[in-house]
């Protein structure tokens, strides 16, 4: 989908049905401004402090900042332990005038009577749009099946695991059912009269009911949930799980008797990281703890019904570096990662030996990274060593200090994956006979299937690629279980066709006769014919770099386009950590969509969908290339408005996400006057300020995504697209809404605040849209848990964003 060579394709369609559009065809719509932007209903002026600046560089012991406590016994951190870059001496003051706005504890009134201003403000603002929100929300709740259930999936206790949602109900139950009642489940769940009160399966029994846990709470988000290994009598007793109740991401660890709903075990005052592993037996937990920067450092094994305490069994100092455990596939070994954004380092616990310790599977190497996976006494290790620009596909005997026996994992001379441009792997999961790896190819995500010469051999016997009907698609791993499975389920959708599980034979992988489509997601008034969707790519400024571009609409909305019209357009990008924005399914989508919007993707540098290449520097946009990814998105919105003539300014709006946020603050910054509208969700636009400061949580290991501001190396280049330092004095800005959460630990709260004061500030007053802010105050950065009010919170974007783009009618 994703391809250097420009080329596109249409889904076949017929004419659209006589269903009653919610708005007239877009190139019929004539474009209304928005009045939001003429009400005179005056902004909050935020307080600014001309006088308020930070520091870049090598503080002096006489700066109160070079100190990180009170006490003055621990100097601050101004870089990596690991860095040669010289730091900027004298230190340069940047000026942050709204630096005011920075509360850790949530508390200063001063703060918080600014932030409930401005969710009043915009709550003026925007309250004739209450019945399109409403009926924006009513759409995509009567779009879903609310009380429906997931796949199915087998364990190796004898159960089937999945999850099910009611109708009026904000939160999942985790249910399971035993395999030997249900041995043909898919005719069974055909049987289900669809009502909340029936099971799903035969004998199906809910261990865990989120709605329950979020009774009386504000905020409720499950992180693990793991059922306990079978006892002596074959039983899957407890299942231990994390929950999030306040957005911060420090969960609580819980571990409950599954027949009797009792909880075993639970301390109020540990908090952990949200991740949790079951050891050997149904009485061994390993769980990770977090230092002051909300930064995962330290792996504890737990024993339940134990007096002593928690046993530390790993600490990483280094504060690059995070702390993650995992467990392989056949449940034989617990590893635990250890790795910033370049270099990791991975340690492995044989959980069959209960005196083993920690050991290393290969020593930390400088811009190495590895992931492991065990599989028939071998470790298959997915790793850019040698600098390759993709990752390899290696192999060694499973055990400590291997680095010097790796090799490649090959089908005769043909490596299956040498980390060059061509071809890219993700991540592997190892099957008892089969290998499944997850990447990229020809720009789009793929599944490959290796098959080996017998159940105990590393020897290859076969390479096989996934193939799909359409042209372009999005497809991963879905839920797979059980170690010893004959097949693997896969997820497949795209940008007009609605998700589905797969399960595909591990010895027939080519065969498509042989497929099982297990579950296929139900919408609502749906007509996939009504619908078509392109893959383009557009020439960047640079002359040579083609950036691939998605776009879904309704077929009426483009034949308008055809015939000369222009139509209201939403772009979104992303475009950093090398994480890619796929052309899936989306069911709220349509509420765009058939209000006669089209709606594009900017599959911008930054991302991973070409290719760590796409990510890394030279030519990616990462460190002093970063400015690739604005670009990129500048050059896709003038391209949907010079060239392909799809939209114009006045009827293009944006949107990206946390870092997408700061895509977005910069791309304004550079063209503001091709915008119409932007949203800015939990947006990270307070780049230099806060890359600065190595006590606010994160920084200290974004040093190796962006560069590090007091370094005399990244400065400067920083500096000229951080959005907060880079506002264009009197320009006509674009209405925005920036939203956050006052408990984000990631993105915090005043980086939307800040930004949209200095907007408000510096912009042109008389030409330049409303900015508003909505700061949920029981939130962290991943939004609403409950999915009722995410779903509400979405309906507020979309309603602003349509009323300014005059479809608000």
């Amino acid at each position: 989908f994703l391809v250097h060579k420009s080329s596109s394709f249409l889904v076949p369609r017929v004419s659209p049905s006589s269903r009653r559009r919610l708005a007239p065809a877009a190139g019929a719509t004539s474009l209304k401004m928005s009045s939001t932007s003429k009400e005179s209903i005056a902004a909050p002026v935020a307080r600014r402090d001309e006088k308020g600046f930070v520091l870049a560089g090598k503080l002096p012991p006489s700066d109160p900042g070079y100190w990180a406590d009170g006490e003055r016994s621990k100097p601050s951190i101004r870089q990596s332990a690991g860095s040669a870059e010289a730091l900027l001496d004298p230190p340069v003051r940047i000026s942050d005038p709204y630096g005011w706005m920075r509360d850790e504890d949530r508390t200063d009134r001063e703060v918080l009577d600014h932030l409930e201003k401005e969710n009043a403000y915009t709550e003026r603002l925007t309250s004739r749009l209450g019945e399109l929100r409403g009926n924006l929300y009513d759409e995509m709740v009567a779009a879903i099946k609310e009380t429906d259930y997931t796949v199915p999936t087998a364990r190796e206790d004898g159960y089937l695991y999945y999850s099910r949602t009611f109708a009026g109900k904000s939160y999942k139950s985790y249910c399971r059912a035993p395999l030997a009642d249900n041995e043909n489940w898919i005719e069974t769940a055909g049987k289900w009269d669809g009502s909340a009160d029936s099971p799903v399966l035969t004998g199906e029994v809910a261990y865990l009911d989120v709605n329950r846990l979020a009774e009386g709470r504000k905020y409720c988000a499950p992180g693990a949930i793991e059922p306990s290994p079978p006892n002596a009598e074959g039983v899957s007793e407890f299942v231990a799980y994390t929950v999030d109740f306040s957005g911060n991401e420090v969960t609580e660890l819980f571990v409950k008797n599954v027949a009797t709903g009792e909880i075993v075990d639970h301390d109020p005052d540990l908090e952990t990281y949200g991740d949790v592993r079951w050891g050997a037996d149904d009485r061994t937990l390993f769980y990770a703890k977090m230092d002051e920067q909300k930064r995962p450092d330290r792996l504890y094994r737990r024993i339940i019904g134990s007096d002593g305490p928690d046993e530390l069994l790993y600490r990483e100092d280094d504060e690059l570096y995070w702390v993650g455990l995992s467990k392989s596939f056949d449940g034989e070994f617990l590893f635990v990662s250890s790795g910033s954004k370049e270099t990791s380092e991975t340690h492995f616990l044989d959980l069959k030996d209960p005196d083993a310790k920690l050991q290393c599977v290969a020593k930390r190497r400088k811009k190495v990274l590895y992931y492991v996976d065990h599989r028939a006494g071998n470790w298959y290790i997915t790793t850019n060593v040698g600098g390759t620009p993709n990752m390899q596909l290696m192999v060694s005997e499973a055990v400590a200090d291997s680095e010097d026996r790796w090799r490649d994992v090959a089908l005769g001379d043909e490596k299956l994956f040498d980390g060059g441009y061509d071809r890219s792997i993700d991540a592997l999961k190892s099957f008892r006979s089969h290998s499944v790896a997850t990447g990229r190819e020809g720009g789009l995500p793929q599944v490959w299937v290796i098959s080996y010469d017998d159940e105990t051999s590393a020897n290859v016997k076969s390479f096989v690629r996934l193939e799909f009907d359409e042209d372009a698609f999005d497809v991963g791993l879905g839920t797979n279980l059980r170690n010893a499975a004959d097949s693997v389920v896969v997820s497949y959708s795209s940008l007009v066709t609605p998700s589905s599980s797969i399960e595909i034979p591990l010895d027939a992988p080519t065969d498509a006769e042989a497929r099982t489509v297990l579950k296929e997601q139900e919408v609502a008034g749906y007509d996939k014919s009504q619908y078509a969707c392109e893959r383009v790519t557009v020439r960047s400024r640079d002359g040579e770099t083609e950036i691939p571009v998605s776009i879904v609409y309704r077929a009426d909305t483009m034949d308008q386009v055809r015939k000369g019209a222009t139509v209201p357009t939403h772009l979104y990008g992303y475009g950093s950590y090398g994480h890619c924005m796929e052309a899936s399914f989306s069911i709220t989508r349509r509420a765009l969509l058939d209000r006669g919007m089209v709606y594009v993707i900017a599959h911008v540098r930054g991302g991973g969908e070409m290719g760590r290449q796409w990510y890394e520097e030279p030519k990616g946009a990462k460190y002093l290339c970063k400015k690739n990814t604005f670009n990129d998105f500048v050059d896709v919105a003038r391209w949907l408005t010079e060239d392909r003539k799809i939209t114009t300014p006045e009827q293009l709006s944006c949107e990206g996400r946390s870092a997408g946020g700061l895509l977005i603050g910069a791309s304004v910054n550079q063209a503001p006057e091709l915008f119409r509208a932007a949203l800015l969700g939990v947006p990270f636009v307070d780049v230099v300020p806060t890359m600065i400061d190595a006590s606010i949580p994160l920084t200290i290991v974004e040093w190796e995504e962006w560069g590090n501001p007091n370094e005399e190396k990244y400065h400067q280049y920083m500096m000229e697209y951080s959005p907060i330092n880079n506002v264009r004095p009197g320009a006509r800005y674009p209405s925005c809404l920036l939203t956050g959460g006052l408990h984000d630990p990631r993105v915090q709260y005043w980086e939307p605040s800040k930004l949209a004061a200095e907007i408000r500030h510096q912009s042109d007053s008389e030409t330049s849209g409303p900015v508003c802010i909505k700061i949920d105050m029981a939130a962290g950065h991943f939004s609403a848990s409950d999915r009722y009010k995410y779903l509400r919170e979405l309906a507020f974007d979309y309603a602003f964003l349509l009323d300014q783009l005059g479809l608000a009618e």
